[in-house]
C-alpha cells in the first residue's frame, strides 16, 4: 500500500483530532492512560522516551509534563503541526518530528521506553517497526504498546455501537469508508492479535513479552465521546 493514501486519510482527521486529544489529556481519561503507562516504567529516575504514532502529542505532551525526555514521531506533518503547537500552549519541552514509525531516525540503543498507543494496526510493514523499535530501545529497556486487533471489525457497522458525540460519528461523509478500505489491505488485519505480536517479539531479543488484555475494562468504563467498542490490550517487553 502506498503510504501517501495513509498520510492523506490522517491529515483529514487531524483537525478534530486535536481537540478531542487536548480535551481527553484533561480528562480523567488522561490521568486513566498516565497511570497505566506509569506502573509499567522504569522507577527513579528521568527517561528518554520516544511515543511513536504520537499523533497530536497525547502520551507525549503528559509523560514531558512528568519530567521526562520525550520526543514524538508521526508520518503526517499536520498532527505534528498540531502536537508542537499545543507544545508551545502548555511550555512542554516535548519535542516532536516527522517520521516514519517503521523507520525511526535515530541510533540504536537511544531510548529507555518506547510507547505507542493505536498505531500497530495503521502499519503496512508492523514485524519491521517491532524491529526498529527495538533496535532504538537500550539494554533493558521498555516497549509499550497499547493496541487492539482492529482488523477484525467493520468500522462501518461499529458506528452503532458508539455514543452520539464520538469523534468517528463527526468525520467527514467517506472517511470511516476509506479508512476501512485502506485497513482491509493490510497484511496486520488478517493476524489473531495480540497472540501475532507476541511471537514476533519473542523472537526479537526480549527478556520477557506479557500482554494485559482486560486494558478496556480499566479504561472504557463510560460510555462517552472517548469510549472505544474493540477490547485493547496492553503488550510490554523488556529488551535483554
Amino acid at each position: 500500500m502506498e503510504k501517501e493514501r495513509i498520510i492523506n486519510y490522517w491529515s483529514e482527521r487531524s483537525h478534530e483530532f486535536v481537540d478531542l486529544r487536548t480535551e481527553e489529556q484533561n480528562s480523567e481519561m488522561g490521568r486513566k492512560w498516565l497511570s497505566e503507562i506509569e506502573k509499567n516504567l522504569p522507577k527513579g529516575r528521568k527517561l528518554k522516551i520516544l511515543d511513536v504514532g504520537t499523533g497530536t502529542g497525547f502520551f507525549a505532551l503528559m509523560l514531558s509534563a512528568r519530567g521526562h525526555q520525550v520526543m514524538g514521531i508521526d508520518l503526517t506533518d499536520h498532527m505534528i503541526y498540531h502536537a508542537r503547537e499545543l507544545a508551545k500552549e502548555q511550555k512542554s519541552s516535548a519535542e516532536f518530528f516527522v517520521m516514519d514509525a517503521e523507520k525511526p531516525e535515530f541510533p540504536d540503543a537511544t531510548f529507555d521506553v518506547v510507547v505507542s498507543r493505536n498505531l500497530t494496526w495503521t502499519l503496512p510493514h508492523a514485524e519491521e517497526a517491532y524491529r526498529e523499535w527495538t533496535r532504538v530501545l537500550k539494554k533493558g529497556g521498555v516497549l509499550l504498546n497499547f493496541d487492539a486487533d482492529y482488523g477484525h471489525d467493520d468500522f462501518t457497522r461499529d458506528e452503532e455501537k458508539l455514543p452520539p458525540e464520538h469523534a468517528h460519528c463527526r468525520l467527514k461523509e467517506g472517511l470511516v469508508q476509506e479508512c476501512e478500505a485502506i485497513k482491509d489491505e493490510l497484511e496486520i488485519s488478517r493476524k489473531l492479535r495480540p497472540q501475532w505480536d507476541l511471537e514476533v517479539l519473542g523472537k526479537m531479543g526480549y527478556a520477557s513479552v506479557t500482554v494485559d488484555e482486560t486494558l478496556s475494562d480499566r479504561i472504557y468504563r463510560n460510555f462517552d465521546k472517548f469510549y472505544n467498542p474493540t477490547p485493547m490490550f496492553a503488550l510490554k517487553a523488556v529488551k535483554e
